[in-house]
């Protein structure tokens, strides 16, 4: 594969599953960056809302749309979005990953953090999906090394993408809030550390104290993003490519892995 054909690793800031509905500068950006470059083979996707003991990857051949969550318009719960998944692929991977257990899945599908994102990136849902769960009962650093084995994957023309919040406190949502002082102190501080590839402030992240965990109360939606910065290399160039703060306490924040040779 020529080096001009290597993909990026995406970590998007989702938010809202309302997203998929909307037309904000958060989904124009997710627009964009399926217009920015060329079709992958196949997405990869650590989303925030796959949570297990041990690691799985969906296997199927028509993954469904999960739509997990309540309290919203119809409108959400009437989208499906139609993307293949690729059992081959999800089976080579599961091996290539060995002598890490990955489960081949059968059941789980495409949860909001994939869809609400990909239904903007990729309308027409004509490239395969698969996504990754993350294993819950390890540590910010195993994620980060998980992200830097994943990043081989990119050289197969893969699209490796994380689903996630930097910051994500719904206990502190509020409506028409600007953000918090903390959620934005740490916000700010998890951005340079990820433009500056700063390793250690990014996986040991709860060294901000009480700005940390306000931010991250629990590690799901932020993990995704371990596993882009895991994934750069010495070729590649990191941008933020959507910014803002939903609700007083939710990050937007949407990073890109680029590779500049």
């Amino acid at each position: 594969m020529q080096p001009s054909q290597r993909m990026p690793g995406i970590f998007v800031g989702h938010g809202s599953p309302m997203n998929a509905i909307e037309d904000n500068d958060y989904t124009r950006a997710w627009q964009q960056l399926g217009q920015r470059f060329p079709a992958p083979k196949a997405i990869l996707m650590i989303s925030a809302h796959w949570m297990t003991h041990g690691v799985g990857i969906t296997a199927m051949a028509a993954p469904p749309t999960i739509h997990d969550f309540g309290g919203f318009p119809q409108a959400l719960f009437d989208i499906r979005y139609p993307a293949p998944g690729d059992p081959a692929l999800a089976a080579q991977i599961a091996a290539w990953l060995a002598p890490l257990p990955v489960a081949l899945d059968q059941e789980w599908g495409l949860d909001h953090g994939t869809w609400s994102v990909l239904v903007k990136m990729y309308p027409q849902a004509q490239i395969p999906v698969l996504q990754l769960s993350l294993d819950m009962t390890q540590p910010a650093e195993w994620h980060f090394e998980l992200g830097r084995r994943l990043s081989a994957l990119r050289e197969q023309g893969i699209l490796l993408m994380g689903s996630g919040n930097v910051v994500h406190n719904l206990r502190r949502v509020a409506l028409h809030a600007p953000a918090y002082d903390w959620a934005q102190r740490f916000n700010d501080v998890m951005r340079e550390a990820i433009l500056a590839q700063d390793k250690d402030k990014l996986i040991h992240y709860e060294q901000f104290g009480q700005d940390a965990a306000l931010s991250v109360p629990t590690t799901e939606h932020f993990l995704p993003l371990l596993y882009i910065a895991g994934s750069v290399t010495a070729d590649d160039q990191i941008s933020i490519v959507a910014e803002g703060m939903d609700l007083g306490s939710i990050s937007m924040m949407s990073v890109v892995v680029t590779d500049q040779r």
